[in-house]
Parts: structure tokens; C-alpha cells; sequence
């Protein structure tokens, strides 16, 4: 007999930093094109792990001279490197006890979702240029599966409003993966310890490309295991280029008007323009300026995480470089 405790002692064991479990029905509410039920319909569990994302990986980029770490490190191998093995070995696990399990890391290579804008009013629409359903009742391949949902049902913390999901360990801090499986594991509630994001607003001031809205009723907002949640109505489009360094004031790289042109391209030939990606990932040279780092330093002021340090994250003023260059 395999329990709750069971699995997440292993999990930690093996490398995640945050295990929590969710009955299947709590994505009751969540639109058919994200909903898992129809990838494992006889699974019963869904164990939901965070990665922290080093506070030093970020470290870098706040001090403007070094870049790769936070990139590889505090992103790509996290997804792509830690995440699968952690998740092979708590498969195994399952396995091993007669259980079938599916693993699933943060790494989807593709989906039937413009994750361009996963807005609820339409993210329940397939593309039909893309993928096709094998039968009326179910949804197209590939099934998206929203890890930020995922880590709310099994409750490990909640959506803020930069949309990213906030633990009350890391705050903006982790990266997230889950396994389905049709093991009866016992769940954990929601969250409903003192609220972490509290709208402050400044994951929306410090964001380099203004990508998410200071207006508090531009919002997106969905009911999923009987509660309603809500963020920002975002503009993914613009955060992906921004994401990959398209402002001048926030890129070192940037050092010529051709630098500025090629930048500025769509995001699927702009992320690999001068720099290359790591682990196919976009450079990440922004840094999460607004959505992580200034959520994670107004968090960390208030005293609101249980993840500690001797010193504060922002210790010298922040730079900002005049463009055009000299």
C-alpha cells in the first residue's frame, strides 16, 4: 500500500523542493483543451511538484554581468534536465508499487493551444491547422497542461497577478511539473493561508515591455476546483520578445541599431538572434525583471516567504543603459 507520505518523502528525496496531490476532479471547470482528465481518464491523483530556482541564478542579471546562469540553470535545466529525472524516478516508484503513472515536465515541445494568448474565452478552441480530435468527445492533441493550474489544485500557493504562481516557500520562485496517476493518494486542501500576491503592482511597473496591465479590472479570470481565480490580461506576445531582450534600456547585448532591428524580430527568429538558446530556450536576458525578481523583492521585504537569506536580493540601485549607445 502506497500513501501520500510515501511519494512525497521520495519526491524530495530524489530533487523537488514542493510535492503537493490533487484529486482529478478539481479540474472540473478548467476548459476541455487544458483539462487532464481526458490525457489519463482513469487516473485519480495528480501529484504536483515545484523546482526552486536558485535566488543566485538571478544574480547576475541584476548585477548586468552575467547571463547564463539564470538562463541555463535557474531555467532550461530545470526543465529539462532536473524535472525528467525527478520524474522518472518517482514513476518508477508507482511502477514498482503497481501503479500506472504519467509523467509530465514543463518542457511541452508542442500543444494544440496559441499559448501565445491561453486566454480562457478561447483556449478551449483547437487549431485545426495543427491538430485534429480522434473522436467528437475529446480534445485535440496535444493537451495543454497548465502547471500554474496544476500547482493551485494540488496547493501548493496561488496565481498572482503576473499570472506566475507564487508559493509561500519561494514566492515567484520554482518551476513546476506533476505526474497523473491512478493511485488513490490523499489530497491536500487548496491554499488558504494569509494571500501572497497583493496587488501591488509592480511585477507591472518593472516589467521592461509593459507587457502586464496596472489597470486592477484588466483581468483574465477562470473557476477551477470550485474557486475563481484571476490575473492580469497579459499581452504574451509582446512578454516573449521582451522576455528575449527587446529593450534597449535592459539588454547589454544590444549594441548597435542592427542589434535593435534584430531584437525587435518575432519571437521564433528573435530568440536566437547573437545569442543563442540554451536547451532550446530563449535566452531569458530580461531576467523576469517585473514577474519575478521585484515580486520576489517586495515578498522577501514584507517577510512573507519562508525561503530565508542573511541579505537582501537588491542591494546596489538598479541600472537602466541610455540608447541609443555611445
Amino acid at each position: 500500500m502506497i500513501t501520500a507520505q510515501d511519494v512525497k518523502q521520495y519526491a524530495r528525496a530524489a530533487g523537488a523542493d514542493l510535492v503537493g496531490i490533487a484529486p482529478m476532479d478539481r479540474w472540473e471547470g478548467a476548459p476541455k483543451q487544458c483539462d487532464a482528465r481526458y490525457i489519463a481518464p482513469d487516473a485519480k491523483s495528480m501529484i504536483v511538484m515545484g523546482f526552486r530556482i536558485p535566488r543566485g541564478t538571478l544574480r547576475g542579471i541584476e548585477e548586468g554581468t552575467f547571463y547564463v546562469s539564470y538562463a541555463s540553470m535557474g531555467y532550461a535545466a530545470i526543465n529539462h534536465v532536473l524535472q525528467p529525472m525527478v520524474l522518472w524516478r518517482v514513476t518508477a516508484m508507482l511502477e514498482d508499487a503497481g501503479f500506472e503513472a504519467m509523467p509530465i515536465a514543463n518542457n511541452f515541445p508542442w500543444n494544440n493551444v496559441d499559448v501565445s494568448g491561453q486566454d480562457p474565452e478561447t483556449i478551449d478552441e483547437p487549431r485545426p491547422a495543427f491538430s485534429r480530435p480522434v473522436s467528437p468527445d475529446r480534445p485535440a492533441p496535444d493537451v495543454f497542461v497548465s502547471m500554474r493550474f496544476a500547482a493551485f489544485m494540488a496547493g501548493l500557493g496561488e496565481i498572482g497577478w503576473s499570472k506566475m504562481f507564487i508559493s509561500p516557500r519561494f514566492g515567484p520562485r520554482q518551476r513546476l511539473a506533476c505526474i497523473l496517476t491512478d493511485a488513490e493518494l490523499e489530497p491536500d486542501p487548496l491554499y488558504d493561508g494569509p494571500p501572497l500576491c497583493d496587488r501591488c503592482m509592480l511585477c507591472a511597473q518593472e516589467c521592461t515591455g509593459g507587457a502586464i496591465p496596472t489597470d486592477p479590472d484588466d483581468t483574465v479570470s477562470i473557476t477551477i476546483a470550485g474557486r475563481q481565480i484571476e490575473w492580469a490580461n497579459i499581452d504574451y506576445t509582446v512578454c516573449s520578445r521582451y522576455f528575449c531582450g527587446a529593450s534597449p534600456e535592459h539588454n547589454p547585448f544590444m549594441v548597435s541599431e542592427a542589434d535593435y532591428q534584430g531584437f525587435q524580430q518575432p519571437v521564433a527568429q528573435g530568440q536566437r538572434y547573437k545569442l543563442s538558446p540554451t536547451y532550446d530556450y530563449g535566452r531569458a536576458l530580461e531576467g523576469a525583471k517585473g514577474c519575478i525578481r521585484a515580486c520576489m523583492v517586495h515578498m522577501e521585504e514584507q517577510g512573507k516567504l519562508t525561503n530565508k537569506f542573511d541579505e537582501p536580493f537588491r542591494r546596489r540601485p538598479q541600472w537602466e543603459m541610455p540608447w541609443p549607445r555611445d
